[in-house]
């Protein structure tokens, strides 16, 4: 269900696991020592077991949670779509497209955090569905702030297959940023830093 070992995906791994208390928790990375060292780190944290597999399909394949994060050099479809279950939530975020481009075409919602940042005339992530046709504003259901706000709706049934391409914009660090901050003042902890 989690492509990639690298900077986020310790917490975000650990975050899914809070918020859904997964049965199964399956990782995988390109490099044996790091995909090793990242499933006992989270086993240990987690409490519970962690799958490590050493392939693609492995990991991904009927996951109702899919994220990849991988650090690819160019576009390469490694994620194919049809290892996507009905009822998935696919959130592909690496440097570099990792899946097929028919994955649009089994979705029944697709979010991005910013339509302005998914222009042509780039191979990153979305980007090249939206040089493809296939992600146009006709296609999208929404952007994330229009679902935060309550403008548009998520998820609304169990069987919804679910697309969010995550762009990595600085929405998410205010986002986590004013969590803390909350979390910070409920338990009394913390202190104001000033800046010259």
């Amino acid at each position: 269900m989690y492509i990639g070992a690298r900077g986020t995906a310790y917490w975000s791994v650990r975050l899914l696991k809070h918020l859904f208390d997964f049965e199964e928790t399956r990782v995988h990375s390109r490099r044996p020592e790091s995909r090793e060292a990242f499933g006992r780190r989270l086993e240990k944290d987690l409490g519970s077991p962690v799958r490590v597999v050493d392939n693609w399909r492995d990991c991904l394949e009927g996951a109702d949670i899919m994220v990849e994060a991988s650090r690819l050099p160019e576009p390469q479809p490694h994620s194919l779509t049809e290892w996507v279950k009905k009822g998935a939530f696919v959130a592909p975020y690496g440097t570099m497209s990792a899946v097929e481009l028919s994955l649009t075409d089994i979705m029944d919602k697709i979010v991005v955090v910013d339509w302005g940042q998914c222009g042509p005339g780039r191979p990153f992530g979305s980007l090249r569905h939206v040089d493809e046709g296939k992600l146009t504003p006709a296609i999208l259901h929404a952007e994330m702030g229009e679902v935060v706000a309550g403008r548009k709706l998520g998820r609304e049934r169990d069987d919804e297959t679910n697309l969010f391409w995550h762009r990595g914009l600085s929405t998410s660090d205010i986002a986590l940023g004013w969590a803390l901050i909350v979390k910070a003042a409920k338990q009394g902890i913390g202190q104001q830093l000033r800046f010259a």
